[in-house]
């Protein structure tokens, strides 16, 4: 999917920058920036896109994406009205610090975990705690003691033992800058209707191409096939009914877009490795 360009915004008096959002569209639309983004999700839960990666994302998760990875969040059940959620979430370059900060050998554990943020880092063990707790002091001091909390934070994940990375190794993000809309709309459309019946032809008039050609143009820009974009996403909402506990497997079938229950048992298999029985006795287990 085309990412659209965001332009994070600093003040004269931080060489980074770093917030608190209380309101669930800020930012809530496939994008990329060329600096690296740490966040924390003190209080909300949803569906995460980063790279090629579906997942949905729930209150405590801390990730870090690389520099113009594209990312999205979208909230479950947040109104205009809304302010039930409450995110942290710090921007910087990563030569903020100098052009040779990263080069110095000190400085080689900090550095691997740059690169590795291309992959979309995810913090999944107890250390997630007390990484969110630095995160916040980022946002809450300023001066020198700012920058310290950052690298406090970026080295607690490089040291951190429970690590999972997001996405593919051969994902690409570059897009011809004419595609943008055009995938753009694609992205938007299937995301606010999953739950309904897509056939070809609908999703082809959205990207404004014929029906014969969309699904080689799709392919080619995404990596994977249409059906199998929708089907994730469909996936990863059944996932988070899943984990909720307040559904049967059937109802949850049926309320993330699927018409029958064999071909939800399949997807689901297919994409997560587990059946939905034993996704979410694992999860109440754990």
């Amino acid at each position: 999917m085309k990412p659209q360009l965001l332009k994070v915004s600093t003040d004269l008096i931080h060489s980074f920058s770093s917030r608190k959002d209380t309101v669930a569209d800020i930012n809530s639309h496939w994008h990329y920036h060329p600096e690296v983004e740490l966040i924390y999700f003190a209080k909300g839960s949803g569906m995460q896109f980063i790279g090629d990666s579906i997942e949905t994302f729930n209150t405590g998760d801390v990730i870090l994406v690389g520099s113009n990875v594209p990312h999205y969040w979208r909230f479950d059940n947040i109104t205009e009205d809304d302010h039930d959620v409450d995110v942290r979430v710090i921007h910087f370059n990563e030569n903020f610090w100098g052009s040779d900060f990263l080069s110095l050998p000190e400085n080689k554990e900090l550095k691997d975990l740059l690169q590795h943020a291309q992959l979309g880092v995810q913090v999944v063990g107890p250390a997630k705690k007390e990484i969110a707790k630095l995160i916040t002091k980022v946002i809450e001091t300023d001066g020198c003691r700012k920058i310290i909390n950052l690298m406090e934070s970026l080295l607690s994940i490089a040291a951190a033992k429970e690590l999972k990375y997001l996405v593919s190794v051969g994902f690409k993000y570059h897009f011809q800058e004419s595609e943008k809309d055009r995938m753009h709309s694609i992205y938007n459309y299937t995301i606010s209707n999953f739950k309904e019946r897509i056939d070809l032809k609908t999703i082809a008039e959205v990207a404004k191409i014929s029906p014969n050609s969309f699904c080689k143009y799709f392919k080619s820009r995404s990596k994977k096939t249409y059906s199998r974009f929708i089907n994730e996403i469909r996936v990863s909402h059944a996932c988070k009914l899943l984990m909720d506990g307040k559904a049967s497997v059937k109802e949850v079938c049926y309320d993330s877009g699927f018409y029958n229950f064999a071909s939800f048992h399949q997807y689901f298999k297919s994409i997560t490795g587990k059946s939905p029985l034993q996704y979410q006795k694992s999860f109440i287990t754990d």
